[in-house]
Parts: C-alpha cells; structure tokens; sequence
C-alpha cells in the first residue's frame, strides 16, 4: 500500500507543514528532506537553523512566540557575549547552543551530518525520518546591491534588506545526497511528494540544486505537488514575495507553479489567490497556518490533490 509520503522543506513554513502531515498520519511514515544551505560557522560551531527549526517543531519545542528558536528559552550567553564586545548579529540561545555544541564535537568525530540529525530526532522522540539534503557543504550566497552575501549575513544581519539579482549555491554541483534520501523520493509505497511552502528561492532551490535530487524526483513515480507561499498575494513571512518582484517575478501562484514547472505535477493554492494564470492541475484551500488544525488541514489538502492525480 502506497502511504509514505516524502516532503522537501525549509524552515517555518515547511515544519507547519510536516507537523499537520504528523496529525493525519502515522510519523514513521513521513520523510523530511530538509535544506542545508542555511547551515553555516559561528564561534567555531557549526549551526543547521532548518534542521533545528523542525526538531524544535516535531518535538513541541518551537517557540510560537518568536516563530524560530526555542520555547522557554534563555539568554545568558548573549548578554555574556554583548559584554564582551563579540559579534551578537546572530542570536544563540542558552538551549539551542546543546544542539550547535553537540552537533560540532559529533561532525568533529567524523558522523555524517545525516546521522546526528537521526540522533537528536531520536532522543527527543521524533517518529519522522528527518534528512538533511546533503552531508556535504552546500552554501547559499546572494548576489545583491551591496555585492555577495552569504545567507545568514543577508536573512539575519541585513534583515533582507538588500535587493537580491541573483542566487547561487555552492558546492551543490559536487554534493552527493543523503543517504536513503533518493531511495525515499523513488520508493514504491510512496504516495505524494509534496513541496512545502518554504521560500523557492532560498529553501527548495539549494535541495533542487543538487543533480541526484533533481534527477531523482524528474523520474519519481508519486505525484509531486506545490504547496504554495503566496497568501493573498504576499508571503505570510520572510522575504519571499520581496525577491519575487525584485527578480521581476509576478507574486502569484502562477509563478510558482512556472518555477517548478519541471519537477511538479500540481500546485496547491491558496483560495484568496486566483487560479488564472495556472496551466497545471491545482486546487484551493485556505493555507494560513496559524493553528495545529490549519497546520492539518493544509496537509490533508496536498494529499488530497495528489490523490486526485
């Protein structure tokens, strides 16, 4: 019986989106190719902000306040580390710094990144198979109006201020994918292969950028489905629709749908947002995800239309 379901996502988007697929079906079943291109250096310690936004969520950790990061969290070491004088652009949580130290000192051993991400899913008792899209280094850089920007540098310190021309991901050409991950994607009980609506350009392209990927889900069998980012014409968060018309990208479904026109065979979108522009099989659902049950709802509505398929 085909009942996995294999999902590429990023950051806060896409975990609401695999923690609805975790209400309406069994976790076990669900395999989350997660982007590493975010994944960079800081004080010597290696951080994955997508891989740990989706522990955070799967394990009711998330801090719902903030949206990233997690609950209860404190802040002793930045405040350690303002005194100082050392750079604070980037904020590492008391709590969150046992991830980044322990992920370290584990890559350090020579684990794969792949395994230490089972690890931490394991000990905080994540049934969803989490793989991060590579264990090679991939890098996500901007090429902007201030000159090449590393991600972090961009989305956090700049705050996605500067005008983005174009985007590129090293070291993806070179990256081999995560163990299990295309025999995932190409699994004969898999029933969808959904595309969470994470940032296209900064969270699905570094996955997509990898060849074994791409190859891999060109020749899938399940149907691949969009969900889309656009809300109403904007993106709920980050700098999605931004990027969208500064790369002279029209803001609607449609040009999602036409950005992954190769890899996809539908695309659910959100029913505040027209279907005009849409030559590709598609349906409505209201896709805000504010509550646990839109977060299923949202799911229930992907697989739904990739059934239909």
């Amino acid at each position: 019986m085909t009942d996995k379901v294999v999902v590429l996502t990023g950051g806060v988007g896409g975990a609401k989106l695999v923690l609805g697929l975790a209400q309406i079906m069994r976790p076990e079943r669900i395999t989350a190719i997660v982007n590493t291109g975010d994944d960079f250096d800081h004080f010597g310690l290696r951080i994955s902000p997508d891989i740990d936004t989706l522990l955070y969520t799967l394990a009711g950790k998330a801090n719902s306040a903030l949206g990233w990061g997690r609950e209860g969290e404190s802040w002793s070491f930045m405040e350690s580390l303002r005194s100082l004088g050392g750079e604070d652009w980037f904020l590492l949580g008391d709590g969150d710094l046992a991830l980044h130290i322990l992920r370290t000192a584990r890559l350090k051993e020579g684990i794969a990144l792949s395994a230490i991400t089972r690890e931490f899913a394991a000990a905080w008792g994540v049934g969803v198979t989490m793989l991060p899209m590579s264990d090679d280094p991939v890098s996500t850089h901007l090429m902007t109006d201030e000159g090449d920007l590393p991600f972090q540098r961009y989305f956090v310190e700049r705050r996605c201020a500067p005008v983005v021309r174009s985007v590129r991901f090293q070291g993806a050409a070179e990256a081999r994918a995560a163990p299990g991950l295309v025999a995932a994607i190409l699994d004969a009980d898999t029933r969808a292969i959904l595309i969470a609506p994470s940032n296209p350009y900064l969270s699905i392209d570094p996955i997509l950028a990898l060849p074994e990927i791409r190859s891999a889900l060109v020749a899938a069998k399940a149907p691949i489905v969009a969900v889309s980012p656009i809300v109403g014409g904007q993106a709920v968060k980050g700098p999605t629709a931004k990027m969208m018309e500064e790369l002279g990208v029209a803001i609607t479904p449609g040009s999602v749908a036409a950005h992954y026109a190769d890899i996809i065979d539908a695309i659910l979108l959100d029913e505040r947002d027209p279907a005009s522009d849409l030559a590709i099989a598609h349906a409505s659902a209201d896709t805000l995800m504010v509550t646990l049950a839109d977060r299923a709802r949202v799911a229930r509505a992907a697989l739904e239309l990739a059934d239909r398929l």
